[in-house]
């Protein structure tokens, strides 16, 4: 089932994000990744999450999953305090290091576009 990692990334969310907070931005990445390079994919990808949510004050939310019986199936939810840190965060230089790393690993990419709804998580 495709939109089950996008549910589990959903109910993931930080909780000071809510649906009145229109200016969020809230996307989704579907990635295929090469399984011969699967490790090293994730390695980076990481190293990529790690740093973005340290130094960049509007990268509020990056989740990174695979599907269970389709590891090289991931899906990353990304959440940002608005259009101005997402511009921001594609500019960074930990960001194109982590598009340079990966550009030959990844066998498709689909990016959504959303509109939160109801979000919500625990602390």
């Amino acid at each position: 089932m495709k939109s089950l990692p996008v549910l589990i990334l959903l109910l993931l969310l930080h909780n000071t994000l809510t649906a009145q907070q229109n200016d969020k931005i809230v996307r989704i990445a579907r990635i295929e990744v090469d399984a011969s390079q699967l490790e090293k994919y994730k390695a980076a990808l990481q190293e990529g999450i790690e740093t973005s949510i340290r130094l960049e004050p509007g990268v509020l939310t990056l989740y990174a999953v695979a599907e269970k019986n389709r590891p090289t199936s991931i899906t990353v939810l990304e959440v940002y305090a608005n259009a101005e840190a997402y511009q921001s965060h594609i500019q960074t230089e930990h960001f194109k290091k982590y598009k340079n790393a990966t550009g030959n690993m990844i066998k498709s990419l689909e990016l959504i576009e959303t509109t939160p709804i109801a979000l919500g998580a625990k602390p």
